[in-house]
């Protein structure tokens, strides 16, 4: 089917927040409609991305320096921005997004507070106008997350932080949240149930009926 106008679903939250699931979620409701939507990620989405995702994720946690780390974040956004959103914009199609700009900063300045700056200049470049329209934060009990974490099979350095470095950076994710109400919705995921998943649904058609 053809979308009028597109739109931009992002998903954010720590490690065991349950957003990559929730985010498949939606994606089958949509493609169920009939509707033009796209599922990627970040860091990664494009090919280029992808492997400069490769190269963040795995080794060492002290791998690279603080700066580097958020730069090589940064160059991985802008070839996704390049390759996948840009286009994706241009033909309205729905664009789901597990993990965005919110994670970059809720991660980064976690680590190192003047990342900030570096991000916020960057950003300007290559972001330009783009944003997701809709944004939910899943939020999640610390305890419910190490339990979700202790079930994959696969583990990349940001699963492997200290219960409180996640703790903080909840914490970031609800203060971007509480500085962007009109895009972020804050939805508690601790306990496994299909209310996230309905209460997402809902709030995904109501910004496309009012969009279409």
């Amino acid at each position: 089917m053809f979308n009028k106008k597109p739109l931009f679903i992002s998903f954010e939250g720590i490690e065991g927040s349950g957003k990559s699931y929730q985010s498949k979620i939606l994606i089958r409701k949509i493609k169920k409609m009939k509707l033009s939507v796209v599922f990627t990620r970040e860091p990664g989405g494009s090919s280029g991305a992808e492997k400069i995702r490769n190269l963040i994720l795995s080794g060492d946690i002290n791998k690279f320096d603080l700066i580097s780390d958020t730069l090589l974040y940064l160059a991985s956004r802008n070839e996704h921005i390049l390759n996948l959103i840009k286009p994706a914009i241009k033909k309205n199609k729905i664009i789901v997004c597990d993990r965005f700009i919110d994670s970059t900063y809720a991660y980064q300045t976690t680590k190192n507070k003047d990342s900030k700056t570096i991000i916020d200049f960057i950003h300007k470049i290559i972001l330009k106008n783009i944003k997701p329209d809709l944004t939910f934060i899943l939020t999640v009990n610390i305890k419910k997350a190490f339990q979700r974490l202790g079930e994959r099979k696969n583990l990349n350095r940001y699963d492997k932080f200290p219960k409180s470095f996640y703790i903080n950076v909840q914490k970031k994710f609800i203060s971007i949240a509480k500085n962007n109400k009109k895009r972020c919705i804050v939805i508690d995921n601790s306990i496994d149930n299909d209310v996230t998943e309905k209460k997402i649904f809902s709030l995904f058609m109501k910004l496309y009926k009012n969009e279409k």
